[in-house]
């Protein structure tokens, strides 16, 4: 499959692009950007930095992947931006490098970003995520496979997001967001566990049941955390969503939404 680049692309020499890759018009391709096979690139994208992008990625107008950190504490050196295969970025979606020389802000595999959606430096985002539009990352912020994120969202420097967990539009995430749940509002709080969600991704009903007795004691029994996940261990069986939840909450370093 042969690569086509529009004549009002620009592409870097140095640019590594593999087999069946599209450029369209008025692109811009830097020199230590490396494009993965069959990568799909629209109209007006700027494509920057050190930036790696996997097989298979849509890149639509105007965005721009792999442009220097805001971060003001950054000095210089090589940081990078990684994006796995399958992902698709929509319209004006901004990618930022890491901070530090060396460092990588990294999107998985198969995720979906909006338009207008912002991933700053050093962002670790899973495979699978969704990032409606307007969804804003600060620095840092890691996102697990298979988070959704609402449209209009600000996620706050430092914070993570859980697998299976969902957030609703316009919701302001100051804390950790555990896995499976649902997050809503200004400030946000837990509403219950993201079922569909589960449903959706072959989570079993008994799972499910036991995830809402862990939802229960982590925010309807008036337990501390430290309590609840206690009581987790010692009442609910240990299959991996719950171990993994468990984990999750005791290595919140800014605690969790409540």
């Amino acid at each position: 499959m042969a690569t086509r680049i529009h004549p009002t692309a620009i592409v870097a020499p140095a640019a590594e692009l593999d087999e069946g890759v599209e450029v369209g018009p008025y692109s811009v391709i830097g020199p230590r950007v490396r494009i993965g096979a069959r990568v799909a690139i629209a109209a007006h994208v700027v494509l920057d930095g050190c930036t790696t992008l996997g097989a298979d990625c849509r890149i639509f107008p105007f965005a721009s992947v792999g442009q220097q950190t805001q971060d003001l504490k950054f000095k210089g050196g090589e940081s990078r931006v990684e994006i796995g295969e399958r992902t698709t970025l929509r319209e004006y979606v901004t990618v930022n490098t890491a901070t530090n020389d060396g460092d990588v802000t990294r999107i998985g595999a198969g995720c979906h970003i909006m338009a207008y959606a912002h991933v700053a430096h050093d962002c670790r985002v899973g495979d699978e995520v969704i990032i409606a539009n307007c969804g804003t990352l600060g620095g840092h912020v890691v996102l697990e496979d298979q988070a959704i994120i609402g449209g209009l969202c600000g996620i706050h420097q430092f914070c993570r997001v859980g697998r299976l967990a969902i957030t609703g539009g316009c919701t302001k995430i100051t804390q950790d967001v555990p896995p499976f749940m649902m997050a809503d509002g200004n400030p946000a709080a837990i509403h219950g566990l993201n079922s569909i969600g589960l449903r959706r991704h072959g989570v079993s009903e008994a799972t499910e049941r036991l995830l809402k007795q862990a939802f229960r004691l982590l925010y309807r029994d008036g337990l501390l955390t430290r309590q609840a996940l206690e009581r987790m261990e010692k009442e609910i069986e240990p299959i991996p969503e719950i171990q993994h939840l468990v984990t999750f909450v005791r290595a919140s370093e800014r605690g969790i939404v409540r």
